[in-house]
């Protein structure tokens, strides 16, 4: 089953889905129950025949939603079973989503609170790449927590180099440490060549693959309690702000991360949790992934139920 059409990014709380309506106050759902009741009857009153028909069940009639993204997928945040794809599996640049590995890697292998000393000169990175950074200068002092922050809040791109140099030894070293990561997870569809995301050859994922290692962050409490947060204020007082407008422009998001290059096109990972169920979205090669997330988180959460199967619920370790 396809979403419906969507119209823009929400920012108010949960209206009723579009495709309920119908002019002149009549639902479709009374023009199916209806017609049910009509068939079941024999057509008309006292046939005194039992209806066998079963109740009717609502189904968008909309046309397949028109995301502008080339890929997506939805996924659900309690077994990674797949709800929805769109190109799913197709290997394309995932751009500053790549962070996320960074991050799991990170996390798993050092301590974020052990102070390094900062050798990356963002200037240097803004001139020779058009970086984004989180303004590190050769000789700060900083804790790891708080370039984690940098990573994943501002998406800084001297956070990740330091971040893989500090805890990797050397970049080439902690790049095999994000593949190792890639193969644990079973993303079969994902290489990566960089701690950032800037294009370059070998660096690949897909929208399914994107949506896994995002809910493999979210599973990392200490992470997710990162992506979560709107703004950060690190230990110099400098206050960091995210850059996923979903967390405060869609109700109940809970992260993850945003990024841009030109060949990726816009990029995202976007979770959120409502009525006890966690849905988990990835859009590649967007012209518009803030209303391509809510397009299929709306149609997700209205018009599909779990598709976790107590049988096949995948091992989240």
């Amino acid at each position: 089953m396809r979403p419906p059409e969507h119209w823009h990014l929400r920012t108010t709380g949960r209206s009723k889905p579009p495709y309920l309506a119908i002019g002149g106050g009549v639902t479709l759902l009374s023009i199916i129950v209806l017609l049910v009741a009509v068939c079941g009857s024999g057509g008309g009153a006292g046939s005194g025949e039992e209806s066998d028909v079963a109740a009717a069940t609502l189904v968008p009639t909309q046309p397949p939603v028109l995301i502008s993204g080339r890929a997506a997928a939805i996924i659900e945040g309690e077994c990674g079973a797949l709800v929805y794809g769109q190109r799913e599996h197709e290997r394309l640049p995932p751009a500053s989503l790549t962070k996320i590995a960074t991050a799991l890697v990170a996390a798993e292998r050092a301590d974020l609170d052990r102070v390094v000393q900062i050798d990356v000169n963002s200037a240097l990175l803004v001139v020779s790449t058009d970086s984004t950074v989180m303004g590190l200068e050769t000789g700060m002092e900083m804790s790891l927590r708080d370039l984690l922050h940098g990573l994943l809040l501002v998406s800084g791109n001297d956070a990740a180099v330091e971040i893989a140099e500090e805890v990797g030894g050397t970049l080439r070293n902690f790049i095999d440490l994000m593949n190792a990561k890639a193969v644990q997870l079973g993303l079969t569809n994902t290489h990566f060549a960089n701690p950032h995301g800037l294009d370059e050859p070998g660096l690949y994922s897909s929208a399914y693959d994107m949506a896994q290692l995002g809910r493999a962050l979210l599973d990392e409490p200490e992470l997710a309690a990162v992506v979560a947060k709107p703004r950060y204020e690190m230990n110099n007082g400098e206050v960091l702000l995210n850059g996923n407008r979903m967390l405060t422009e869609y109700p109940d998001t809970v992260g993850v991360k945003t990024g841009y290059t030109e060949d990726a096109g816009q990029t995202l990972v976007a979770a959120a949790e409502r009525n006890g169920r966690l849905l988990i979205v990835s859009v590649l090669g967007s012209r518009d992934r803030f209303a391509d997330a809510v397009a299929l988180l709306d149609w997700a959460f209205y018009d599909t139920e779990s598709a976790c199967d107590d049988a096949e619920l995948l091992d989240a370790s």
